[in-house]
């Protein structure tokens, strides 16, 4: 005899787990950038802009190694050093690249506009705010004390080295399921503007919501996002959404705050017992 045991959840969202940079503050993702380019301008090696965004949204150690091993930066490397980089080197990296970010981050820590208003949206259909991030914590402090000043306090911050692993594997997700004591995984919404983010809350097994608008797959300050002429924005916000949805990512949409309207297509789906 077979026996087949089917258990589904029909009920509402619970708890949306929301990414930092690019999501909830900092409009382009700024700050990791930078100091991830000086940091390596300070070993005498200089990568671009587009090999310091690749890895954007994995701890930052991991995000620094995952830069190393780019064949054009390890060959530029060894031609620097005579050999190619090591973990001891991603060590001295990260060493150099941490004060950098501590010292910059404050100057790109402001909330993204709406995205306070759709927080209190989501507040408002009963939701509790988990969020994560690839900073660790020294830096998060200093974000998460301007993020307050201007409205913004989620539930639950889990950062970069406070769980067994990173991302965009679950456990800093589900660590915000722990906490929010949330069930099931299902019932929650990853929300965030890297492939990394899209990646983590597939694999926690949560609905998943990628940004372009705001985030790292753009990359633009607020003011030079919208001088841009509309045919280009459009040209840049289709090639962001079509990195995010080959992730995986469930829905696209161009900031936190035009995400809310979709959580009641995901709730109607999930009374239908649709899993992500």
């Amino acid at each position: 005899m077979t026996v087949t045991y089917t258990r589904r959840y029909t009920g509402p969202l619970q708890a949306a787990i929301l990414d930092w940079a690019g999501t909830t503050v900092d409009f382009g993702c700024l700050a990791p950038a930078g100091a991830f380019m000086e940091a390596f301008a300070r070993s005498g090696v200089e990568i671009t802009l587009e090999q310091a965004r690749a890895p954007m949204g994995m701890a930052k150690w991991h995000h620094i190694q995952a830069i190393t091993r780019m064949p054009a930066v390890a060959d530029l490397w060894a031609s620097v050093h005579g050999a190619a980089p090591t973990d001891e080197d991603v060590n001295h990296l990260y060493n150099t690249f941490l004060p950098l970010q501590v010292a910059v981050v404050e100057q790109h820590a402001d909330v993204i506009p709406g995205a306070v208003e759709a927080v209190a949206a989501l507040r408002a259909r009963g939701l509790k705010i988990g969020s994560t991030t690839g900073y660790p914590r020294p830096v998060m402090d200093v974000v998460q004390r301007v993020a307050a000043e201007q409205g913004y306090s989620p539930d639950v911050v889990v950062c970069a080295g406070e769980t067994p692993t990173g991302r965009p594997g679950p456990s800093m997700a589900l660590r915000c399921v722990i906490e929010l004591s949330i069930s099931p995984v299902e019932a929650c919404v990853k929300i965030g503007d890297t492939v990394v983010d899209v990646e983590e809350g597939l694999n926690a097994g949560m609905w998943s919501i990628g940004v372009t608008d705001t985030g790292n797959e753009i990359g633009l300050p607020q003011a030079e996002w919208e001088a841009l002429p509309a045919d280009r924005r459009d040209a840049l916000r289709r090639t962001a959404a079509d990195r995010l949805a080959r992730a995986g990512a469930h829905y696209v949409v161009r900031s936190l705050a035009d995400a809310v309207p979709l959580l009641d297509l995901i709730d109607a789906r999930l009374a239908r017992g649709e899993k992500p």
